[in-house]
């Protein structure tokens, strides 16, 4: 699991360097590059100053079978006088839900529950949680449910404790303000659903905004839960699909925080502690918990899609769930979840594509399908970045894929300039084993698309930013290329 070889090679001695430079001057040295630098442009002496740290923060964590039933106790132990329980209309009715509820009962823990919480939540549905919990002025939170569930759950947490501030003020810039948050959140447990978002050891909430046609959100350490009840239990009730859909999230958090530029090449370098973003680039603690997580989710997710009963595989998952959510929400994700947004986003007016295994009644990309679709293309497109680095990704797929998924090409015989084009194609493999729509056009896009679905990813630069391959624009040209290599595979 530990990062040896060549790995180690690029990093750790100049980890250490800028280490003791840093110490040494106060924080105020050049910080030390890699020739030829990842970005793959010049660096003028009066360039802005990559960092020189970088922070590891999660959620604390409790896993095992039935761990949902001592929330209660957690609560009574917190001396919680009302809880906020957010959660959606069909979990509501299930056995996560129940067990959660009879706990609170047990203990003498007073709750409201909001069950309106919508399945990839949008600007309405947060302003309709934010009104439910500035009514009641919850001392704690709960959150039982999936990403939606829980993302929609700490965003209502926030405007609690900032009850004037406009939704704006804190999402991500430049689509809103980013302020930062500096104010001490209530109690935030977080309860999955589903093994896929890792929201239960993150600070970062995601939403749809209808008026842009994509995806964007509010990220800060502040807002991570206190608590991570991680119960195998909970994803009992998970369509196949569903399955998938949050297993392909958990590959590509691994993935994309695995390929991130370093965290010595993100710049601005902050001026004060508290504006180092919550996603600073890969490093060396993340880059442990993001291949624990690849691997497994290679090994599992074909044996979760093939039998839904596999209570190994799945609890597997969901703990690779949040391995991936500790090694992204420290490092980052950058283009895969930069396309994924204006991919659901305008599939409202484009595809309005409708996946199966979801009960909604409005068109819907889920997240990890929607972040897969474009995968094979973003990986061919930045494995000259770091071939040693990208080389390593596609002998872990080749490695743990199952006898039938296997090409049996020796990696290490493969030139640098053809790497690209094989990891495009295991990567392409494994989703079409899990019933992965071959591209974008398999969901109603076409080649017409690809400049409104550029202009729905440049926003996001807080992923962006992150990302290897750029030539110092604003890869308005490199995002067509990758989307138009992501029609079909």
């Amino acid at each position: 699991m530990c990062s040896t070889g060549a790995q180690a090679a690029a990093n750790s001695p100049l980890d250490i360097l800028n280490a003791g430079n840093a110490i040494r001057s106060g924080g105020r040295s050049k910080v030390l590059t890699r020739a030829p630098l990842a970005r793959g442009y010049a660096t003028p002496v009066d360039a802005p100053q990559g960092d020189y740290a970088f922070e590891v923060a999660a959620s604390n964590l409790r896993f095992g079978e039935g761990v949902t039933r001592e929330i209660g106790m957690d609560f009574a132990n917190m001396k919680a006088r009302k809880v906020g329980v957010f959660t959606d209309s069909t979990l509501a009715k299930l056995l996560p839900m129940q067990m959660a509820l009879e706990s609170l009962d047990a203990n003498n823990v007073s709750y409201e529950v909001f069950d309106r919480t919508r399945v990839e939540p949008n600007q309405e549905s947060w302003e309709e949680a934010i009104t439910f919990a500035k009514k009641h002025d919850f001392s704690h939170f709960l959150a039982v449910g999936g990403g939606s569930v829980i993302d929609t759950a700490k965003v209502a947490n926030l405007f609690t404790v900032y009850p004037d501030a406009d939704l704006y003020d804190f999402i991500n810039a430049p689509i809103g303000k980013g302020k930062p948050i500096e104010k001490t959140l209530r109690p935030l447990i977080a309860v999955p659903t589903t093994a896929g978002t890792g929201s239960e050891t993150t600070g970062t909430a995601i939403a749809d905004l209808p008026h842009l046609s994509a995806k964007t959100g509010i990220a800060s350490r502040a807002m991570r839960p206190l608590l991570g009840i991680v119960d195998p239990l909970n994803t009992d009730s998970c369509p196949r699909e569903v399955h998938i859909s949050s297993g392909l999230d958990v590959l590509f958090h691994a993935l994309e925080s695995w390929t991130a530029i370093p965290y010595t090449e993100r710049v601005p370098r902050p001026s004060n502690p508290i504006l180092r973003p919550a996603y600073q680039g890969r490093n060396p603690v993340a880059d442990i918990f993001s291949e624990w997580a690849l691997r497994q989710t290679i090994i599992n997710l074909p044996r979760v899609a093939r039998d839904g009963n596999d209570r190994e595989a799945k609890a597997s998952m969901l703990l690779a769930s949040t391995f991936a959510g500790i090694g992204f929400g420290n490092a980052g994700v950058h283009l895969a979840h930069g396309i994924s947004y204006p991919v659901s986003g305008l599939n409202k007016k484009k595809g309005k594509w409708q996946h199966p295994g979801y009960e909604v009644n409005h068109p819907i990309v889920p997240h990890g399908i929607s972040v897969a679709l474009a995968g094979p293309s973003i990986f061919r497109f930045t494995a000259p970045t770091d071939p040693a680095r990208h080389r390593q990704v596609a002998n872990i797929f080749e490695e743990l894929a199952e006898p039938h998924a296997k090409d049996h090409i020796d990696t290490s015989r493969v030139s640098d300039a053809d790497l690209g084009q094989l990891l495009f194609d295991r990567i392409a493999r494994f989703l079409v084993n899990l019933d992965v729509p071959r591209g974008l056009k398999a969901i109603g896009y076409g080649t017409g698309d690809v400049s409104d679905l550029v202009e729905g990813t440049l926003p996001q630069r807080r992923v962006l930013d992150l990302a290897p391959g750029f030539k110092g624009s604003d890869g308005r040209e490199e995002l067509a290329h990758i989307i138009e290599g992501a029609m079909e595979f």
